[in-house]
C-alpha cells in the first residue's frame, strides 16, 4: 500500500547505493519475476493475513515469499504484515490478539537475540512503534525468535539463513503516522482503542522519539544488509 512504505529505509538503501523497485498489490501492481531481483521486502498494510477472499492477491504474495526465501534462499525482510506474512508462507501461524499493540513499546533481545549479529550495537532502550492487532502465534520450523516485548513473544524473527522479519515499524519516518491517518477506517479503528487522546499521545510520541528510533533502524537495517550481502 502507498501508506505502507519503505520510510526511512529508503534513504538508508540509498546511502548504500542500493536501488529499489516498490510494487503495490493492493493497487493492483504485478509480482514482478523474483530471479531479477537481489532481495525482497515485504511492507505492512491494514488488511490480516487470513483475509484472502477479501484480499485474493494475499494468496500470490504468499507464493512469491515461499519462493523467494525457500527456492531463491533470497535475502529478506519481512515488517508488521510482512512480518505474519512470512510466518504464514513457511508454515507458520499468525492470529488476531487480545494483547495488541498500538503506540510505543519497548523491545528486548531473547536468550538467542542477545549476541546475534543482526542486533549487533542495536539500541533496545528506545521505545518502538506498534500497530498491530494480529502476532505470529506460530513461528515457522526451524526459526529463531530474537526480541519480544512483554505483550508480544515473537518481535523479530529469524526464519532461515538470509531471511529476517519484526513485528514492530523500525520503517517509520516524518510522513508515516500521517499516512497512516490517510487510510480509510484507520482513524476511527484506533481511536476506538485506545481512545481520541491516546491517538494523539501516539503522535506526540512518535515525533518526540523519531531521531532516536532512525538512529537505532539504521543499525537494524546495516546489520541486516551485512549479514544477507556479505
Amino acid at each position: 500500500m502507498a501508506s505502507q512504505n519503505p520510510g526511512i529505509f529508503r534513504d538508508f538503501a540509498e546511502s548504500r547505493n542500493i536501488s529499489f523497485h516498490e510494487i503495490d498489490l493492493h493497487a493492483g501492481d504485478p509480482i514482478p519475476k523474483l530471479d531479477d531481483y537481489d532481495g525482497l521486502w515485504v511492507m505492512g498494510g491494514s488488511m490480516n493475513v487470513w483475509e484472502e477472499e477479501k484480499y485474493p492477491w494475499l494468496i500470490e504474495e504468499k507464493k512469491a515469499i515461499r519462493h523467494a526465501v525457500e527456492d531463491l534462499r533470497m535475502p529478506f525482510l519481512g515488517i508488521c504484515l510482512g512480518h505474519q506474512l512470512v510466518a504464514e508462507a513457511l508454515g507458520g501461524q499468525a492470529k488476531k490478539t487480545d494483547r495488541h499493540e498500538v503506540g510505543l513499546f519497548e523491545i528486548k533481545p531473547t536468550t538467542d537475540g542477545r549476541d546475534h549479529p543482526l542486533l549487533k550495537n542495536f539500541d533496545f532502550s528506545d521505545q518502538w512503534v506498534n500497530v498491530h492487532l494480529a502476532e505470529v502465534t506460530k513461528p515457522p520450523e526451524g526459526s529463531v525468535i530474537l526480541a519480544s516485548s512483554s505483550q508480544c513473544d515473537n518481535h523479530i524473527m529469524q526464519v532461515s539463513e538470509n531471511a529476517f522479519s519484526c513485528q514492530f515499524h523500525p520503517e517509520v519516518c516524518s510522513h508515516t503516522f500521517d499516512g497512516w491517518m490517510c487510510i480509510p477506517g484507520i482513524p476511527s479503528s484506533l481511536e476506538n482503542l485506545i481512545g481520541k487522546e491516546g491517538l494523539a499521545n501516539f503522535q506526540d510520541e512518535t515525533i518526540k522519539n523519531l531521531s532516536a528510533n532512525n538512529n537505532a533502524s539504521h543499525t537494524l537495517f546495516n546489520n541486516w544488509c551485512d549479514l544477507v550481502f556479505n
